[in-house]
């Protein structure tokens, strides 16, 4: 029955082909006709998703930030964010409070490397500080021909 049925699929849709190609077994041949247009809408699709898994369900971009500091002092963490400003005017800073402590990070990378290299010009302004790489979502506007991977 299925291979009627498969049969039957492959009659009716050879009208509309336009590549050939076929495949040799030991039961047989079956030529297989197919649009030329089925490629390229695999390409497409297989870009779709590529961009689809850096997304959250939320719409925004999974990404990475440094993490400069954490603790529950208050005044310090903003002192820690307006000198990042200043150093760095061209990097968002986000000051977080996740019960009990503060936390101060910095920047919006799609990928761990870019956010190593910050990381290092920040570890040598601030010595003897925790700063590691934390993943996040991050605010993202994609270019319309950018490669995420």
């Amino acid at each position: 029955m299925r291979v009627l049925f498969f049969l039957l699929l492959v009659i009716t849709t050879s009208s509309y082909a336009q590549t050939e190609f076929s495949v040799t077994d030991t039961m047989g041949s079956i030529m297989i006709n197919r649009d030329s247009r089925i490629e390229m809408l695999a390409l497409k699709q297989a870009e779709i998703n590529k961009r689809a898994s850096k997304l959250s369900s939320s719409g925004q971009y999974r990404g990475y930030r440094v993490q400069v500091y954490n603790s529950n002092n208050r005044d310090e963490a903003n002192s820690v964010k307006s000198d990042l400003l200043r150093r760095f005017p061209d990097q968002k800073s986000y000051l977080l409070y996740q019960s009990p402590n503060f936390r101060v990070r910095i920047g919006n990378f799609l990928t761990q490397k870019e956010a190593m290299d910050l990381r290092k010009i920040l570890a040598a302004l601030y010595p003897n500080r925790g700063i590691y790489i934390v993943q996040d979502l991050i605010e993202y506007t994609p270019v319309e021909d950018e490669d995420l991977l």
